[in-house]
């Protein structure tokens, strides 16, 4: 069928974008049903304040990570090792901060501090770029040996303990306000905008989606493949290790044991939701938003309906099972036969 005979509904649900954008409204909805006030933003001690505001701001960090991830996923690979280096990065921070009880007191200067989290999440980076680009190994293998050795490289760091932090200026990174919006808004913003003009407005698009598709016909074209795909994962530890900060900036501490768990696994979901092939190739900045968001928008919704704790991974999987089927054309096309059959029936004589 040709797409000039398609209704302007049927092409429009054709955009890989669409069945995203239609689950994330479909949860505002039901949130909102259940939550009459869920929609309703006030201005508060000099911020805006509601139940949207928490999700944008809860999201911040998966939707950092999810930029980071779609990158490495579209050049044909996976970085499973994201939570790991989101741990490492906040125990770095947490260590040089230190958890005095003076508010205005850090062992180091905050910017260095900074800057040495963001450092050791690139050399996380690297570490799996090289693995994956010069040593050839798998990705899953290649990031499963960081995401294993850096949980205990942050309990390390924080010498097994959960530090607490007390210096108030580090608060502002996770939970500050600017221009009434949460500060780590403007974070996701910048990094994003960066990224999106990178990918659109230079060749390096192009490149990605070469070396997603076939690695040795674009390395044979004159692209610089095992650079790119180092750089891509230099790019995803660096979200993370930003993420990391936005974290334990909301939380107050670093926790080098549970901070960043399972976050891989929403960040591969949030990409897969949002329309990036996990073959490699194909890819979309928006849709990994989209995806994050969903994820985020669906966990708020399990805890306001009130969903037993135990069961509200089974429900997130059910939800993404179903969405995931909805935007693969091979079951929308197998689903529209089946339906057609009945119709067929009745029409013979």
């Amino acid at each position: 069928m040709s797409e000039a005979s398609l209704s302007p509904l049927a092409t429009l649900l054709r955009h890989r974008l669409a069945w995203p954008l239609i689950t994330l409204f479909l949860l505002l909805a039901v949130n909102t049903v259940f939550n009459s006030s869920f929609l309703h933003i006030e201005w508060r001690d000099g911020h805006l304040y509601g139940s949207l505001i928490d999700i944008l701001n809860r999201a911040a960090p998966l939707v950092l990570v999810s930029l980071g991830m779609t990158m490495v996923i579209a050049t044909r690979g996976i970085d499973i090792s994201v939570g790991a280096v989101v741990a490492i990065a906040a125990a770095v921070a947490a260590w040089m901060i230190g958890g005095s009880v003076a508010g205005s007191v850090s062992r180091f200067p905050m910017p260095l501090a900074i800057l040495a989290a963001l450092g050791v999440a690139l050399l996380c980076g690297l570490w799996n770029g090289l693995l994956v680009a010069k040593v050839g190994m798998q990705p899953i293998i290649a990031t499963l040996i960081l995401m294993v050795a850096g949980r205990g490289i942050a309990q390390l760091i924080t010498g097994g303990q959960i530090i607490t932090i007390y210096y108030a200026p580090f608060f502002f990174l996770g939970s500050g306000y600017l221009l009434g919006l949460p500060f780590s808004l403007f974070i996701v913003a910048v990094v994003f905008a960066l990224l999106y003009l990178a990918v659109t407005r230079t060749a390096l698009g192009l490149f990605i989606q070469a070396v997603g598709i076939n690695p040795t016909a674009a390395r044979v074209a004159g692209v610089q493949a095992r650079r790119l795909i180092v750089a891509a994962y230099v790019f995803c530890s660096v979200c993370a290790g930003i993420a990391g900060l936005l974290i334990s900036s909301n939380v107050k501490s670093a926790d080098g044991n549970n901070a960043g768990q399972l976050l891989e696994l929403d960040a591969i979901l949030a990409v897969t939701l949002g329309g990036t092939a996990l073959t490699g190739g194909r890819f979309s900045l928006v849709g990994s938003v989209i995806g994050a968001l969903i994820i985020q928008a669906l966990t708020y919704a399990i805890y306001s309906l009130g969903v037993p704790p135990e069961i509200n991974l089974v429900v997130k999987a059910v939800v993404v099972f179903a969405v995931m089927l909805l935007q693969s054309p091979e079951f929308r096309a197998e689903v529209g036969i089946w339906m057609r059959r009945p119709a067929a029936r009745e029409m013979r004589p």
